[in-house]
């Protein structure tokens, strides 16, 4: 038994994704950043130059829980559909549009599947064409084109369709080397007729009768057969049937595209091509041999329809713009090596699904008194309870210490007894290599404002993380080198799904 995921699959559950953001019952994803301190081949595996490649598996999720920083929500304005981007160059062999791509049916650079090749490019204007004939498998021969027409148009010896312009701001939030946003022209799919023929493939044959002939074309579509439905109108010079172009009495070109063809056919015999567009006088085109005219038919809805399901946009791109501290919930006094989604998180000690803008993921500690000055990713510990962990900031203007307890010995766990225990109580807190000591508050409700104004209110000298851990689920997780966060700076996240 034989089976593929079709490319309608593909979109589908891209689609899915994507209106999940935004339909009535909407779903709340967010963009976290996690794991400060060092990747290592004793606990997480990897190095900082080689991170190690994610775990797709049950534990996996619970350790990105733990190493967790912070979460900003994605919103429908941090995502679009997305196509693989096929850049226009001058003497560039482009493959083209054809209904008919497989493995016994290859494109001109060899790819069985239409939506895995070069049959549309984009310019340097961020126009977006569509290839409907690439002049036998010739380069691209000429001047970038700037069309912006909604008919088929000849160009560097290609035939091609507009189809859409990547806006400017898009082009900036979510254009990448690799990708490039997709999404449908509204003029150009008004002006698209369902089943129209707009490209041809043609066999020249030889030993046919130079001149003009016209053919109806025939299949399924509107008065199919017929002077009122679909036309070929075919020109022959030395014996041959001329390619398929645009230029009528040079090449063989459609004279009248019809409409609602989902297959058709040109029948050569004398008794089907005429010397008039009427249909009325029969000429045949002698004797000659193997050639033919192959209907290439058009996408449903007609080329430029929709340029999301015609262009393979079964990609979403979402960026992710992190500006300083986010308030004051994103540090920036350390750095990160993880970036994921995570789909539907609760808030913390309760079933309500997260939906603020910004959270922060590092449980918190406040000190009445404090010796000396933790240091970023320093082991702490509390002796009494034997709680271990790892610092992620320390606030010396408000006394107050990040930390986070990934579970590993001496990242979150006794390493003797491979326990977990949470920081608690008044008792100090020491670190390791710094050997600042902190006492926790016995303050029952303290609040204080952050530097950005933000408040965090501590119970009896703890806070806990803003999200349940461990709730929701992570569809995606990334790991990558260092990225140092700073006090003045910006980052853009992109992450790219293929579905």
């Amino acid at each position: 038994m034989t089976a593929i995921i079709t490319e309608k699959f593909k979109q589908h559950n891209a689609t899915q994704f994507f209106e999940s953001f935004s339909e009535a019952a909407s779903d709340a994803y967010y963009l976290f950043i996690g794991k400060s301190t060092a990747f290592t081949t004793a606990t997480s595996g990897g190095t900082d130059t080689n991170p190690p490649t994610p775990i797709d598996g049950v534990s996996p999720e619970f350790y990105n829980w733990d190493a967790m920083l912070a979460a900003k929500k994605i919103t429908t304005n941090d995502i679009t559909y997305a196509v693989p981007r096929r850049n226009w160059s001058n003497g560039t062999v482009f493959d083209m549009y054809d209904d008919t791509v497989s493995a016994s049916n290859l494109t001109t650079s060899g790819s069985s599947n239409l939506y895995s090749s070069s049959f549309y490019f984009v310019t340097t204007d961020f126009n977006v064409y569509k290839v409907l004939d690439n002049n036998g498998g010739v380069a691209y021969n000429g001047t970038e084109p700037t069309s912006t027409s909604n008919s088929p148009f000849e160009s560097g010896g290609y035939v091609l369709k507009y189809m859409y312009t990547v806006s400017a701001s898009d082009a900036v939030k979510f254009a990448t080397t690799d990708f490039v946003p997709v999404s449908t022209n509204a003029t150009v799919a008004a002006a698209a007729t369902d089943g129209k023929i707009e490209s041809l493939s043609i066999t020249a044959g030889s030993g046919y009768t130079d001149g003009t002939y016209y053919a109806a074309v025939y299949g399924d579509g509107a008065n199919q057969g017929t002077a009122s439905g679909a036309i070929v109108r075919m020109t022959v010079v030395g014996g041959q049937i001329q390619n398929f172009g645009l230029a009528a009495g040079s090449d063989t070109t459609i004279h009248a595209g019809g409409s609602g063809y989902t297959f058709g056919t040109v029948n050569l015999g004398s008794a089907y091509t005429y010397s008039d567009a009427a249909l009325t006088t029969l000429s045949s085109m002698g004797a000659g041999t193997g050639g033919a005219v192959r209907i290439i038919v058009s996408p449903k809805g007609g080329h430029g329809s929709d340029s999301v399901e015609e262009l393979g946009g079964h990609f979403v791109i979402s960026n992710i713009t992190l500006t300083q501290a986010e308030g004051d919930d994103f540090t920036t006094a350390n750095d990160y090596r993880q970036i994921g989604i995570v789909k539907n998180p609760t808030l913390y000690g309760t079933s309500t699904v997260g939906s603020a803008s910004t959270y922060r993921q590092t449980a918190a500690v406040k000190f009445s008194s404090v010796t000396g000055s933790f240091i970023v990713d320093e082991i702490i510990t509390q002796t009494t309870t034997g709680a271990v962990g790892r610092v992620v900031e320390f606030d010396s203007v408000n006394n107050i210490l990040y930390i986070n307890q990934e579970r590993y010995g001496d990242y979150g766990t006794n390493s003797a007894t491979g326990a977990y225990v949470a920081f608690s109580g008044t008792n100090n807190i020491t670190g390791s290599t710094s050997s600042a000591v902190g006492t926790p508050s016995t303050t029952a409700s303290e609040t204080v404002t952050l530097l950005n104004s933000n408040t965090v209110t501590f119970t009896s000298g703890y806070v806990t993380p803003d999200l349940q851990p461990d709730s929701g689920e992570i569809l995606y997780i990334e790991n990558r080198k260092p990225i140092q966060r700073v006090s003045d700076q910006t980052e853009d996240i992109k992450i790219i799904i293929e579905f």
